[in-house]
Order: structure tokens, then sequence, then C-alpha cells
């Protein structure tokens, strides 16, 4: 039996926001969420969500809303849980939805539900990208007191490195986290 909650109880035990910003990925150098992350804080079934997309097709352009690859699919299944093709799953692979696209969601799916959800999404992505800008002005502003203390300071140069090198660190945006292995694994040397 598995400890882990549910992604129903996730929302219920973290924050909206934590729970929303669990479900934004990287695809093609943008943040997106998967059509059934959507369809669950929607409170609405995937198909039902995926059937309204594509009868307001002309409000979702490709940098608002668009299927992945089968090869994007493999990548986000392997780090994430979707259901594998061929065993009750997806048969095909998920759309996923940019900002733009979630708050062009908002005007297809009208329920009180979904507008509270839409407007936490949409502080979530703010949030996310004014998290960025504070990171790339940090960058920004450490390149400059490195270009000022090399100039100056050519004798502590290893130590100097060693500072910029920890101040990169504590700059750089978070690694992935890593996912448990899901399924057996035979114990090694059998």
């Amino acid at each position: 039996m598995s400890t882990e909650p549910s992604s129903g109880e996730v929302a219920a035990v973290a924050s909206p926001r934590e729970a929303i910003e669990r479900r934004i990925f990287v695809v093609r150098g943008l943040r997106v969420m998967l059509d059934h992350d959507l369809a669950d804080l929607y409170g609405v079934e995937t198909r039902t969500l995926v059937q309204a997309v594509k009868r307001n097709a002309a409000r979702f352009p490709d940098d608002f809303a668009f299927r992945l690859t089968e090869e994007e699919s493999r990548i986000l299944r392997s780090q994430i849980v979707i259901s594998s093709e061929g065993w009750g799953g997806r048969r095909y692979s998920p759309y996923v939805f940019t900002e733009q696209g979630v708050a062009m969601l908002s005007s297809i799916l009208r329920s009180e539900r979904a507008v509270a959800v839409n407007i936490e999404i949409m502080r979530t992505f703010v949030a996310l990208r004014r998290v960025g800008e504070v990171r790339d002005a940090l960058r920004g502003k450490l390149d400059e007191l490195e270009n000022h203390f090399k100039s100056r300071l050519a004798e502590h140069d290893a130590q100097l490195a060693q500072v910029f090198t920890v101040l990169r660190e504590l700059v750089a945006p978070p690694p992935l986290p890593k996912k448990r292995a899901i399924g057996f694994t035979p114990p090694e040397g059998e």
C-alpha cells in the first residue's frame, strides 16, 4: 500500500500554489501544464477538457497549447506518473498549455471552480516568472562583482574563484528532484 498522497490529497495537504507549481513543467523551453493536471484541478474529465479545446481550436494557437511528441511524452512519463499506453491509459500524447493557453481555458470553462483555479494558476505563473527574473538579476550582479574583483585582486584568484563558485551555486535554479523508480527492481547480482 502506498503512503504517497494522491494528486487530490496533495492539493489538500500543500498550499494551492505549491500544488500548482508541482504540475508545471518545462517543455520546448516553455512553462506548461498537462491537460490531465488541469482537468484534475478544474474538476472535469480530461476528455471533456480536450473536447472543449478542440471545439474552440481557433482560441488555442500552437504557442498557447500543443500536443507533445512521442519522445516528449516518453521523457515526461519517465519523470512523472502518466499511465502507460495499452494498459487502460492514454492512447494519445497529452496536450500541454502555456500560461496564455491556461488563461484562454478560462473563456471556455466557466464554472466557479474553473475561475478560482485559473486565478491561482495565473498567480503561480507570475510568481515563477518573478523568481526567474530575480535569479537573472542576481546572476548579472554576480558577473559584475566577479569582473570588478578579478581586475583588482589577481593574487587572491583561487579564493575568489571559490567564493564565486559558491555564490553561483546559490543563484542557480534548483535541480529537478530525482523520482523514485516505480516497479520491482531485482537485487544486484541476481
